[in-house]
């Protein structure tokens, strides 16, 4: 059974990812408020009831930030390594919520969806990305990370799509007033991939199924969608891989959801 996937919205202000096919349906992250994470699934024709686990990525607060009222709201099991579970429990409330412990590297099924947790460098307790199979169908999602590194490549190869971060563009993050010691921790190994690094990593680890790349996380003064695109598109076809697809997704909608196998994808009604 192929898989969906649908960039609810993600950005510096909050992230959300819906993956699920037929019968299954999850959440990648939820830092959208409750409520406009219930409207934008309802926007794809998914339920909030409908979803059977939220697997966060790691705990900082724009992947987590309406975690804890849409559990209460909706009765989704949360699922998270135990890092990610320390770090939460740090925000005011969260030690209410009711969480299962994955181990990182260690595959588990969610219905009929297999989620793969593993490392990535990132400025977090035990941040992960996440490869999702589901029978003839995977999926890649790595939104926040300083570098690739051998293991990110590996679980990224053999996708069909792919949600990547493309944080900023390296001369706008220069030029931007921020303070000199956050710039140096967005290009950090523990920091926020740039657009040429995001195309870099789908360029290395592209295979003849990859149909899809959904770019991610963008920062609202370091980047911009246009130029994002531009960066990406260009490598591919430097690389000969100018076929793939290219969404750029956003903080205030959802993206067209991606099917498995369909020349275009689905926009939301």
């Amino acid at each position: 059974m192929s898989l969906n996937v649908c960039v609810l919205g993600s950005g510096s202000s909050g992230n959300a990812i819906y993956v699920g096919n037929d019968r299954t349906h999850l959440l990648i992250d939820a830092g959208l408020s409750a409520k406009q994470i219930a409207l934008r699934l309802e926007r794809i024709g998914i339920a909030p009831e409908a979803l059977e686990a939220i697997c966060v990525s790691h705990e900082h607060v724009d992947h987590v930030s309406g975690l804890r009222v849409f559990q209460k709201r909706h009765g989704v099991a949360v699922y998270s390594n135990a890092g990610t579970l320390r770090g939460m429990r740090r925000i005011p409330k969260n030690d209410e919520m009711k969480v299962r412990i994955f181990q990182t590297g260690a595959p588990f099924r969610v219905g009929e969806i297999v989620v793969e947790p593993f490392s990535v460098p990132h400025d977090a307790c035990d941040p992960v990305g996440f490869r999702i199979r589901s029978e003839r169908t995977c999926v890649g999602i790595v939104t926040d990370l300083g570098v690739t590194t051998p293991l990110v490549r590996e679980k990224m190869r053999g996708c069909h799509a792919l949600v990547v971060e493309s944080n900023h563009d390296e001369d706008l993050l220069m030029e931007a007033p921020r303070p000199w010691s956050l710039k140096q921790r967005i290009r950090s190994r523990q920091g926020h991939l740039s657009n040429l690094a995001a195309a870099r990593l789908v360029a290395e680890c592209a295979g003849e199924g990859l149909e899809h790349v959904f770019l991610a996380h963008l920062s609202s003064d370091c980047n911009e969608p246009d130029l994002a695109l531009r960066t990406v598109a260009g490598q591919l076809r430097l690389d000969g891989l100018g076929h793939i697809r290219l969404e750029v997704s956003r903080p205030d909608r959802v993206t067209p959801v991606w099917r498995h196998g369909e020349k275009t994808s689905v926009s939301a009604s």
